[in-house]
């Protein structure tokens, strides 16, 4: 199988690899406006494993798709090694939790769609080679002839990961890409995302909902305050050696300590944000009911 092309420059110390500034968003029109995102501030080193964790509907998605291109910040700026991005890029590959995959399409054929658009340069064959290198990486060469219909949810997941690390990107966004799959197949990609990223040292972005994930794989974590104007709360080193060991890890001390720091914090922003929620997470009004009884009655109260 081909080699995969040669690694960009690092840069420099004192330049972020990926920073946003103040960046918000907002959603709605006709006067119903809802800002789902304020202020976010973040500064990622290249070749970082960085791993944001935030409840359901506080604006993860937003997050990545604004990091990837695809949604325009309303205020503030991207940059990537000090430029700003116009728009979506190869520079950014994303995955996403619904896999995205062409169904009349077989395993190489989904990726070699992906590596015909980046790079039109190469012949045929190059392309498709370089496809199967990476379809190679993430252990799916046996099913390289097989359409998505074929393959387990697990095995979808690969394809989609072996798609964005296709076109090389500077940086890889992770979208809840192991939220949908059960225990076991989830246990098993989470290694082979650490092997992956361990191998080719790339810049990851993954958000999860998941602390015990986020914990096992990334280098840092951050909070994603919960929305709405939701912002990035405070960084958590992860100071654990790898590779990891997801059952050693259980008994670690350092393990313990960051998944339950991250934990506290995240229970206690909530806790903050949000005094008075219905079960559905959303604030209640503080309204008198309406009495129903007939004139008669209310008389005598």
């Amino acid at each position: 199988m081909g080699a995969p092309a040669e690694a960009l420059p690092r840069t420099d110390a004192g330049v972020p690899f990926f920073e946003m500034n103040g960046v918000a968003k907002f959603f709605g029109g006709g006067g119903f406006v809802t800002e789902v995102l304020s202020g976010v501030n973040l500064e990622i080193r290249e070749g970082e494993f960085v791993a944001i964790v935030g409840f359901s509907g506080s604006g993860k998605s937003t997050l990545v798709s604004l990091m990837a291109g695809l949604l325009e910040p309303d205020q503030g700026s991207i940059r990537i090694q000090g430029e700003t991005p116009d728009g979506p890029g190869p520079d950014r590959g994303v995955v996403f939790q619904n896999y995205s995959l062409l169904p009349w399409l077989t395993v190489r054929e989904n990726v070699v769609l992906a590596v015909d658009q980046v790079f039109p340069e190469k012949s045929a064959a190059e392309r498709r080679e370089h496809a199967e290198h990476y379809v190679e990486m993430v252990n799916l060469t046996p099913a390289l002839d097989k359409r998505p219909a074929e393959l387990s949810g697990g095995m979808r997941q690969r394809v989609s990961v072996a798609r964005g690390l296709a076109i090389e990107p500077r940086i890889l966004l992770m979208d809840e890409p192991l939220s949908a799959l059960d225990a076991l197949t989830r246990g098993t990609l989470q290694t082979e995302i650490e092997r992956i990223w361990a191998r080719d040292e790339k810049t990851v972005v993954l958000v999860t909902n998941s602390v015990d994930e986020a914990v096992l794989l990334a280098d840092r974590i951050i909070p994603l305050n919960p929305g709405p104007r939701a912002s990035l709360g405070p960084s958590f080193a992860v100071d654990l050696p790898r590779p990891r060991d997801r059952t050693a890890l259980n008994s670690d001390l350092t393990f313990q300590r960051v998944r339950n720091e991250v934990t506290q914090y995240l229970i206690e922003v909530q806790s903050r944000s949000a005094p008075a929620t219905s079960a559905l997470g959303r604030s209640l009004p503080d309204l008198e009911p309406a009495d129903l009884r007939p004139p008669r009655a209310r008389l005598g109260r």
